[in-house]
């Protein structure tokens, strides 16, 4: 038995009930009570918080409202609890995540939230501690989920997009039918995942450690790929921005050196493109996720091409083939993916 591979599985069901529940009158009302929170106490900025996976989808969310010109920061809620707390004042939404409702910083925060200051729950549990503090609710609906996240971090991630849309006045029949598709895709991937995994695990070879690389939404993936390899393979493993991964990383890149990149068309898909060149021009090997129909000679480099177009779309597609390998790596170390061995699945202590 393997649960963590039964809940990356699960996924489709998952996004598919979430983006159902969205177009129904329930999600509609609840979608533009969230809206109505921004326009009656004339608020001027949002803060995005959470813990672990659920701060790595505030990323993609704070880019997608700052794109729109809605200014939003993403702030992890353990710095935003200690350090960062006196942003909060009546002007500001924030926007509290956790998918169990329950995580020791967000409780805290709500504890010492001011009376003035409103908050917006996004979780996967009705019952929680979020969940009764919330002026607005938005919920997941991936259903219960036991080990490290896979199935409640895209779920709540279309969340974050949806609503994200909806504040921008961008969320239309279109863009429905691009989330629609990308459930489609990611359902293709997930049925055929024992043909093309084999390729990857034999072109990636044995290695201890990893580097995670990419740019603006797709960080958000870097930030739950990374999170995944030292949850699930207990190994060393570090998301980069693309950016900064030039001012000093690049000097660890040799032979052995293994990393992941994504390059999805956008802003900055060309400087992506020549960070994975780079790498393996230095003889590190490199997996490059993208969208792009680009035709690369490079033996060090091995394509994983995911059909979604969207930049903010492909951030969630683009995390399934590192479900499945951070999956298949575990396995072969001989280790039962996503069980906690010295914490637990809500943390509840800091």
């Amino acid at each position: 038995m393997n649960k963590f591979l039964d809940e990356i599985l699960e996924q489709p069901a998952a996004l598919k009930e979430t983006l159902e529940f969205y177009e129904g009158e329930a999600g509609k009302d609840l979608i533009q009570k969230a809206i109505n929170l921004c326009k009656n106490r004339e608020i001027t900025e949002l803060i995005l918080t959470g813990m672990g996976s659920s701060f790595s989808s505030s990323y993609l969310a704070s880019c997608l409202l700052n794109e729109y010109g809605i200014r939003v920061y993403a702030i992890n809620a353990s710095e935003l609890l200690h350090y960062h707390f006196s942003l909060l004042n009546r002007s500001t939404l924030l926007i509290c995540v956790s998918q169990s409702g329950e995580s020791y910083e967000i409780v805290k925060i709500l504890q010492k939230l001011p009376e003035d200051v409103t908050c917006l729950a996004i979780t996967n549990e009705q019952a929680s501690t979020l969940a009764q503090k919330g002026s607005v609710v938005l919920l997941s609906k991936a259903g219960h989920e036991e080990m490290t996240s896979s199935k409640s971090y895209v779920s709540i991630a279309l969340v974050k997009l949806i609503l994200s849309w909806a504040l921008a006045g961008k969320w239309t029949n279109r863009r429905i039918d691009s989330v629609r598709q990308l459930i489609n895709n990611i359902d293709e991937l997930l049925n055929s995942y024992r043909d093309w995994m084999p390729e990857i695990s034999h072109f990636l070879g044995d290695y201890s450690s990893i580097e995670i690389i990419g740019r603006g939404p797709s960080y958000s993936s870097v930030l739950q790929g990374a999170l995944m390899f030292r949850e699930a393979v207990r190994n060393p493993a570090a998301g980069n921005l693309g950016g900064e991964f030039r001012h000093g990383p690049m000097e660890m890149v040799k032979e052995g050196f293994r990393a992941i990149v994504f390059a999805p068309e956008g802003n900055t898909f060309d400087q992506s493109v020549k960070m994975a060149l780079d790498i393996a021009r230095f003889k590190g090997r490199v997996v490059l996720i993208t969208n792009s129909d680009l035709i690369f000679s490079e033996p060090n480099i091995y394509v994983f091409r995911i059909s979604v177009k969207d930049q903010y779309l492909f951030a969630i597609g683009s995390i399934v083939p590192l479900q499945i390998i951070v999956n298949f790596r575990a396995k072969d170390l001989g280790l039962d993916p996503g069980y906690f061995t010295r914490g637990a699945k809500i943390t509840t202590i800091e």
